[in-house]
């Protein structure tokens, strides 16, 4: 296809305003206008002809290595290939009408092989909208990701172009995001001081009330309180937007995920610790626990579990404390999943709360489809738990919703997971031991059976853990005396010659005894010589 180069300038006669055009007497001068570059491109669909056109060039040589540019990207599709031709014709005439860059060759080849568009204009928030809305996952993950994107991504860097993401932007958004979470923690720490001084201003008196009203005024004038972006959700933003770029990958969109390569600082999850007695004490004091994460001693989960002995639902605090079930996993839990003739039950399913929602789904890893195995004791528990669910339901009658669970509300109906948690929080309140969370009877039960000597495959399967390594460093608490003889079993591994603190004693007895005995007798023996008078 014909193409060609020239160069020209603006400059109009002075009399008519006409375009010299080629009679200008300047044009000798190689300085003088610039050059343009126009080549022919396969015609439309309707047999018009379309041409790529750009002026501007300073030199005669920048305008041939672009014309050439425009032959090699031309090159690209066979000539037997006319849909490819159409793909690139269209390409650089939009291209010519933005005067936007020319595309790379090696990069529209590939595009081109892959069946992909050859612009690549398409933004970041564009894919992930698109992603998410191919997304086929329970709906609290979507949740998540969706909150992920509308929040932090989108806002930041949704402008961006997604074939030219790097990690130098993901590292800037996380660097704003830190650069929030300070703005964040002032603006919050000016209201609360502004809230306590209000406090401290009487309401009587006309001047207290003026004052008062001005500070209101103030305070509502303030940026409400705000959470900050800790580092648990900010490595959990980053994985949502890995996750999307991995699928920009596979569908040969992209060629590198720069989200894989940004470095975070490393979230440290809290260990659980035991409430022991120094620690309870100072609790009572103080009101501050030592770990977000706490677990009760087997004398203290066994004063809870008496307290509730007579509740409605002992049975499912009974079965979490022991077993070690999930929240949802346990409000999921059907009668035909569970076996008390041969002492087990099938978790299958758990309930999800989005937001204040709840719904049905299977449990989140394959490890959480598992068999968990009862002891007699809590057999009995939950055969007594069936006959007084039998008896609500006879007293129900027909006004009895029949879900089949294992634990449900007074009517049969579902229990809410978020209304659980919150019975859970009243009644270790009304118990007067230290508080835990819900979750934490799950924590409890997996320290007393690492403390019973279970192997750790055995707990890590009662749990629903994908790897064993997550019970140890997650769920493992050494309660005191577990510790106390583990380190005495150890210490009588190394043979010391010497002495225990009780026969160093005698022997020191013994000594200063002799020597006592020793004394005597040489003052015996010295009166014995004396002289007579």
């Amino acid at each position: 296809m014909k193409g060609s180069t020239h160069r020209r300038c603006y400059c109009r006669d002075a009399h008519t305003g006409k375009p010299l055009g080629k009679q200008c007497p300047k044009l000798s001068s190689r300085k003088h206008g610039s050059y343009s570059i126009r080549q022919e491109l396969p015609p439309r669909e309707d047999g018009t002809r379309r041409s790529f056109s750009r002026a501007g060039y300073e030199s005669l040589k920048a305008a041939q290595a672009d014309l050439d540019h425009i032959r090699a990207l031309l090159g690209l599709a066979d000539t037997d290939d006319p849909e490819g031709m159409a793909q690139i014709a269209a390409m650089l005439e939009e291209v010519g009408d933005e005067k936007s860059p020319l595309p790379d060759v090696e990069e529209t080849r590939r595009r081109l092989k892959s069946g992909q568009d050859l612009i690549g204009r398409l933004t970041v928030g564009e894919w992930l909208d698109r992603w998410l809305d191919g997304k086929r996952i329970r709906k609290s993950g979507l949740s998540r990701y969706e909150t992920d994107i509308r929040f932090h991504l989108k806002p930041r860097i949704g402008h961006h172009r997604l074939d030219r993401l790097r990690v130098s932007h993901l590292s800037d958004m996380f660097t704003a995001i830190s650069d929030a979470n300070a703005e964040i923690l002032e603006q919050n720490a000016q209201r609360r001081a502004s809230v306590e001084e209000l406090a401290t201003v009487p309401w009587k008196g006309l001047d207290n009330r003026a004052r008062r009203k001005v500070m209101k005024t103030a305070i509502d004038a303030m940026p409400p309180f705000r959470r900050v972006t800790g580092p648990a959700t900010r490595l959990r933003i980053k994985a949502t937007l890995r996750s999307a770029l991995n699928d920009a990958i596979g569908q040969q969109i992209l060629t590198f995920n720069p989200a894989a390569h940004v470095e975070l600082d490393p979230v440290r999850k809290p260990k659980a610790l035991v409430w022991t007695d120094a620690r309870v004490a100072r609790w009572e004091q103080t009101g501050e626990k030592p770990s977000p994460v706490m677990v009760w001693t087997p004398e203290q989960t066994g004063a809870f579990l008496d307290f509730l002995a007579e509740d409605r639902l002992y049975a499912m605090w009974h079965l979490i404390a022991f077993r070690g079930l999930r929240r949802g996993e346990a409000c999921a839990q059907p009668w035909s999943e569970t076996n008390l003739d041969d002492h087990s039950l099938t978790v299958s399913a758990q309930l999800v709360q989005d937001g204040w929602e709840v719904e049905t789904s299977e449990p989140k890893t394959d490890s959480g489809f598992r068999v968990v195995a009862l002891d007699d004791d809590t057999v009995n528990v939950l055969k007594r738990h069936r006959e007084h669910q039998d008896a609500d339901r006879e007293e129900w009658g027909t006004a009895w919703v029949e879900t089949g669970m294992l634990f449900t509300q007074e009517d049969g109906s579902w229990l809410h997971p978020g209304k659980v948690t919150d019975l859970f929080e009243r009644l270790v309140a009304a118990s007067g031991l230290p508080p835990i969370r819900l979750h934490d009877l799950r924590h409890g039960a997996a320290t007393l059976m690492l403390a019973a000597g279970i192997d750790v495959k055995i707990v890590s399967d009662t749990l629903g853990h994908s790897d064993t390594r997550i019970t140890r460093d997650i769920y493992q608490s050494v309660l005191p005396q577990v510790g106390k003889n583990a380190a005495e079993a150890t210490a009588k591994l190394v043979p010391l010659q010497r002495k225990t603190e009780a026969e160093e004693a005698a022997r020191k007895a013994a000594k200063k005894a002799a020597k006592a005995k020793a004394e005597a007798r040489a003052n015996k023996k010295a009166k014995r010589k004396k002289p007579r008078k």
